[in-house]
């Protein structure tokens, strides 16, 4: 699946993944390749990535997440290092 994240200032990855992680705001969840659609608010708390290329984690203090057609778009309020 494709996967953006996005902060108001800047892009922070956009690439092909096989499996996402994010702080929902009922828990963790996962969304992976041809997930069912959905929209989800984001409490602050890690996003986790995986992919053939690419492995990576990273803490938001929150944002949203939309998951559609196989593409899915993090909207993060802030990426904290």
């Amino acid at each position: 699946m494709h996967l953006e994240i996005l902060t108001p200032e800047k892009k922070i990855f956009e690439g092909d993944v096989t499996i996402a992680t994010f702080p929902g705001a009922d828990g963790s969840f996962q969304v992976m390749d041809n997930h069912a659609p959905l929209i989800s608010l984001l409490k602050e708390g890690m996003v986790e990535y995986k992919g053939k290329e690419v492995k990576n984690n990273l803490k938001i203090t929150g944002g949203v997440v939309e998951v559609l057609g196989n593409k899915t778009i993090l909207l993060a309020d802030k990426v904290v290092d």
